[in-house]
């Protein structure tokens, strides 16, 4: 299952399908990501009504509770740091930012100008443990999965520029591929990636016999159990 390196056709066709329904084919490509890799504590979707998402992970800690220790010139100098790694990219990129402090969200990372500034650099959108803002502003089309929504943005800074993080419950390394949409986000593993169209097409004729059963007049148990047992031997 060794399909890198990949096109951009390769990630673009998964935006056809939704989180969840990418989290089912993992589990035929990948089954052992069937219980990780994946967001699963609570998160606000600021545009539910935008289509999914993909690309390259860029990582990054922050705090807001408390000011940056850095001299001011250490301060803008790293914040440059942070934006030229979100630019080295080999295709496009979603951020994904992990909150340090003790009671994430303090202050938001997330509002008009860094999603204008990351728009521009090629990401996609953000999955973040921290808060977000100026939801009526952020750059159009930019898709944001928060922790809360928050008023200010403190004395946020940026601590660590690509580190592995934990987000949401959602394990994540530096240039990791990200499917997001309204539902989380999900870590797609290099090598799956060619394969998952398969299984998607695979799942969706197994499970339109039970769909098919299930929408007919007359619907039974009996009907359940034939149409179980007709779709387990679709392969």
């Amino acid at each position: 299952m060794n399909q890198v390196p990949l096109t951009a056709a390769d990630l673009e066709v998964l935006t056809e399908w939704d989180t969840p329904t990418i989290c089912n084919a993992l589990e035929i490509v990948v089954p052992a990501r069937r219980g990780y890799g994946f967001t699963t504590s609570p998160l606000v979707c600021a545009r539910p009504s935008l289509k999914p998402i993909i690309g390259y992970a860029r990582t990054a800690s922050i705090r807001a509770a408390t000011p940056s220790t850095m001299p001011a010139a250490a301060a803008r100098s790293h914040r440059a740091a942070y934006y030229e790694y979100v630019a080295d990219a080999p295709g496009p990129t979603i951020s994904v930012i992990e909150d340090l402090d003790p009671h994430p969200g303090v202050g938001a990372f997330w509002g008009e100008v860094n999603t204008a500034i990351h728009k521009g650099l090629g990401c996609l959108g953000v999955v973040t443990s921290g808060s977000i803002r100026d939801l009526d502003d952020c750059a159009a089309g930019f898709q944001l999965l928060a922790g809360q929504v928050g008023p200010s943005h403190a004395h946020v800074h940026v601590v660590e520029i690509g580190p592995r993080v934990t987000v949401h419950g959602m394990e994540v390394d530096s240039n990791d591929i990200i499917h997001a949409d309204q539902h989380g986000a999900v870590v797609i593993p290099a090598e799956a990636v060619t394969a998952l169209p398969a299984a998607i097409e695979l799942i969706a004729r197994r499970e339109a016999v039970i769909l098919g059963a299930a929408r007919k007049p007359g619907f039974n148990i009996d009907i359940l159990k034939q149409a179980m047992a007709d779709s387990a031997e679709i392969h």
